[in-house]
């Protein structure tokens, strides 16, 4: 008798446990289901561990977009190829990028609206090992760079004003930027195209800068949203949002500088404190404002050759 009685409490006890389990279970599907719904009606822009997207860190981590009252969350990739992916799939809502991609994006039909231009430039750096000082000696060298995008513009227009040939110049296509500047750094490269920070560091290991875009007159340098339905008044309400809070981010920048953000930098750039020095700190964050229409023109000419 007392065994059965042994074996019935065990029997209890499991049962209780199970409804305990299965009630976990289904708090934890319901919770999922939730973060997915909220995710879905939130307003997503894909960044990278690039210079030009730091306003938008310091708008979401100094909490700009929450205090506004809207829900806009960053996508972080490393690859410019992965965000495209990303926005033209519909699993963001916006980029920040190039004119150079945005354009071929709405020639393959994603419906593309420019939110601002960005100060994003681009420098070409040769491997210190490689001795090559002038744009003429990339003759039969690798040139790291990615397709369809600023960076490859720029490395046509570079093998053009040095009067080379352009299949003696092989350009290479590195997606990750910060693999870009690790093969530059470990010599598996001739020369790389960079944007800040990437620029900065290669700079700070002495590398040889060869060309400055800013010196060609080209902002290239963008932030592109997939256009808002007229009768998308949540996404109207959070792009007005990010625009608010994106210039806050400007202001404070303009009004502190950089050095003054060192834990952003920190966090999204893996810059330390040292590294603050080498960096380009008189960078200056324009609020928002429409790409020019000579630089759209340029990356269309060029798409289209």
């Amino acid at each position: 008798m007392r065994g059965l009685l042994y074996i019935l409490t065990a029997v209890m006890l499991m049962a209780g446990c199970g409804q305990s389990y299965e009630e976990k279970r289904q708090q934890q599907h319901k919770r999922r289901k939730q973060l997915l719904r909220e995710d879905s009606l939130a307003l997503k822009i894909a960044v990278m561990p690039t210079l030009d997207c730091l306003p938008l860190f310091l708008a979401k981590d100094h909490h700009f977009f929450d205090s506004l009252g809207a829900d806009v969350r960053l996508k972080m990739f490393t690859a410019q190829m992965d965000c495209d992916t990303a926005l033209q799939r519909g699993r963001v809502e916006g980029a920040v990028t190039d004119l150079v991609r945005a354009e071929r994006m709405i020639k393959q039909g994603t419906p593309l609206a420019y939110l601002t231009a960005t100060n994003a430039y681009w420098q070409l750096y040769s491997n210190r090992m490689a001795r090559i000082k002038k744009l003429e000696q990339l003759d039969d060298k690798m040139v790291g760079m990615t397709r369809y995008s600023a960076t490859a513009l720029l490395a046509d227009a570079i093998v053009d004003s040095a009067k080379l040939q352009q299949e003696r110049v092989f350009k290479i296509q590195v997606n990750d930027v910060n693999i870009r500047l690790k093969m530059l750094i470990g010599g598996e490269i001739d020369a790389v195209l960079l944007t800040e920070p990437q620029a900065t560091l290669a700079r700070e290991a002495h590398h040889q800068l060869l060309l400055d875009s800013r010196r060609l007159d080209i902002q290239f340098g963008a932030i592109a949203l997939r256009e808002v339905l007229p009768g998308d008044t949540l996404r109207q309400r959070q792009v007005e949002v990010l625009k608010k809070g994106y210039n806050q981010a400007c202001d404070s920048l303009s009004a502190y500088g950089l050095k003054h953000y060192a834990d952003i930098l920190s966090k999204h750039y893996k810059l330390r404190e040292d590294q603050l020095d080498s960096l380009i700190l008189s960078m200056k964050f324009a609020k928002i404002a429409e790409p020019r229409e000579a630089d759209i023109e340029r990356a269309r000419k060029w798409l289209n050759q």
